[in-house]
């Protein structure tokens, strides 16, 4: 099989950013699209010139992999009849709304010998490929995603909407369990948590301090890593990344480096070097949809697992239950 046969399900502002990509994606070809809100579907099918199948059935006769961009609380039964069908399937965040649900579709995939995989789109952004070269070793991770009040995405908690993007890329970073975690939050203007923060302790000592709001004034997507003699610092939002490093007082320092000085005294004094990596140009999304039809036509193992994406959903639910049991009544 040199080209993969794809469809999409859902066809709102997600649905259409993936027609749009897998239009552009060598190795595919996008046969057509599927919503059970038809008007919405018929506008995708005039925007991007793409066909429109009635029914989920009519579509998985046609293709060889399903894109999952339908609303969260969908993704269970869509994943469940397209891997019964035995197609492969990439699934937007969170995989499910439910452990028991992500479970079940992890399980059936893996019996069934297809791909899964989860769409964690920040770990494809330019800030964090850029790293790839470095060893990244966290003791400490801070992180601050912070978004302008939007009404699509209430239907969930902060934590599940936008945290559970850190949550993803922290456990991918930090190679040890979680041995506990604390976590605070409020609802403000929905009926869901719109601003939470958590702290989480993994058993080889490492902490991560995970802030998520959809309340705020500007955008804020940062994540700064403190590591032994390295700081790093993120910003997805600009796909910049900086890292500050000590090294031995007489080692030579490349030219890409930029020198602070020295620090520290006697012969535990080091130099302070600043380098700002190679912005990768790349479309994240884009990206991650390629991987996962590459994982498909070269029988390889997704980049992001269903096992990935159901890890990061335990801890995201974790932390939604440990402030909804933090609540206190004053009255």
């Amino acid at each position: 099989m040199n080209e993969l046969n794809v469809g999409v399900v859902g066809t709102g502002h997600l649905g259409k950013l993936h027609i749009k990509m897998f239009r552009d994606i060598e190795n595919c070809n996008l046969v057509g699209v599927h919503d059970s809100n038809t008007e919405q579907a018929k506008l995708a099918s005039d925007k991007f010139s793409v066909k429109v199948f009635d029914s989920l059935e009519s579509l998985l006769e046609n293709v060889n992999a399903i894109s999952i961009a339908a609303t969260t609380s969908a993704h269970y039964e869509l994943a469940k009849e397209c891997l019964q069908a035995g197609r492969h399937i990439f699934i937007e965040k969170p995989i499910t709304a439910t452990i028991p649900e992500a479970e079940e579709i992890v399980d059936l995939a893996n019996s069934l010998n297809l791909k899964l995989q989860i769409g964690h789109i920040e770990r494809f952004n330019p800030a964090l490929v850029s790293m790839e070269k470095y060893i990244i070793d966290p003791k400490f991770i801070q992180t601050d995603r912070l978004a302008q009040f939007n009404p699509r995405g209430t239907d969930v908690a902060v934590v599940l909407d936008l945290m559970i993007h850190d949550i993803d890329i922290i456990l991918s970073l930090i190679k040890s369990k979680v041995e506990n975690i604390e976590a605070n939050g409020v609802a403000v203007v929905s009926d869901n948590i719109d601003i939470a923060n958590a702290r989480i302790q993994f058993e080889n000592g490492s902490v991560a301090n995970v802030t998520a709001s959809r309340i705020s004034q500007k955008k804020m997507r940062k994540m700064r890593i403190f590591q032994r003699n390295s700081y790093v610092a993120l910003d997805f939002v600009t796909g910049v990344s900086e890292v500050y490093r000590l090294l031995p007082v007489d080692q030579e320092v490349e030219h890409s480096l930029i020198s602070f000085g020295e620090i520290g005294v006697g012969d535990k004094k080091k130099r302070l070097v600043y380098e700002q990596p190679e912005h990768k140009h790349i479309n994240a999304l884009k990206y991650e949809l390629q991987l996962f039809v590459d994982s498909v036509l070269e029988n390889k193992n997704p980049v992001i697992t269903g096992s990935d994406g159901l890890r990061a959903l335990r801890i995201a639910k974790i932390i939604i239950d440990k402030i909804q049991s933090s609540k206190v009544d004053l009255n």
